[in-house]
């Protein structure tokens, strides 16, 4: 069984045979202690505060019979690790199927700047996503504006709460509206016939600070966590 707060995914979903609904990953409709194994993918890089997340794992483990185990995948501020570079920065702008394929929650070439609060464009206060947590080995700084970073596409990152900008156009083969498909790079003839571009919150986590954040729970013991890609990921049990 799958969940999303996108309607126009969950409806992908039905359409492909598969059983899926629309929900909030902090107030999921399921019965407590009903799943043997939870899967959550780049998902709780999108809430805002360390609280949130917190309490988005807390759900995750709600949903789990004791003995059960969860995969929780988060996007990593280190995209460089071990000396190794992940896909995401050595992957080309040239083939998007393959772009999508190795990081689905990624955003094409698009510039880089800042967006004011309350603009069009969209954006978010600092002083609502600033966040106590601290890994060690992280090097970002904490925004000291209201304006939050617009992330430059296939670059490292430089703050942990940035914006990453989607541009959609519409797209002939889809009547009933609502899903688009992202753009060719900005400057391209393909790009001129663009949409808005609409900017979505990420808090990319340090090493170490997702496994803290599920260590906060009584309930569970973490069996693995590791990096993949690009990727922090921890494997938990519920006790």
């Amino acid at each position: 069984i799958g969940c999303d707060r996108s309607k126009n995914l969950v409806d992908i979903c039905g359409e492909k045979g598969f059983q899926a609904f629309v929900c909030d990953a902090l107030a999921v409709p399921i019965r407590s202690g009903s799943c043997d194994a939870c899967i959550s993918v780049a998902v709780i890089h999108h809430f805002s505060t360390a609280e949130r997340r917190l309490a988005t794992i807390r759900e995750l483990v709600r949903l789990l019979r004791p003995g059960g185990t969860a995969l929780i995948y988060v996007w990593a501020m280190e995209q460089e690790y071990r000396k190794q570079k992940s896909k995401y920065l050595k992957e080309k702008n040239d083939s998007k199927g393959k772009e999508e394929e190795t990081n689905p929650d990624a955003a094409w070439g698009l510039p880089s700047d800042r967006v004011p609060v309350g603009s069009s464009q969209g954006s978010a206060s600092s002083d609502q996503l600033h966040h106590d947590s601290k890994a060690e080995g992280c090097d970002a700084k904490p925004m000291a504006t209201s304006t939050l970073p617009v992330h430059t596409n296939r670059t490292s990152f430089h703050s942990q709460d940035l914006l990453v900008p989607w541009h959609l156009k519409s797209d002939p083969k889809k009547k009933r509206g609502g899903a688009g498909k992202l753009s060719s790079p900005v400057g391209s003839e393909e790009s001129q016939e663009l949409g808005p571009v609409f900017h979505r919150y990420y808090h990319v986590f340090c090493e170490g600070e997702l496994e803290a954040a599920c260590r906060a729970l009584d309930c569970v013991r973490v069996q693995k966590s590791y990096y993949d890609q690009g990727n922090w990921c921890v494997v938990l049990e519920k006790l």
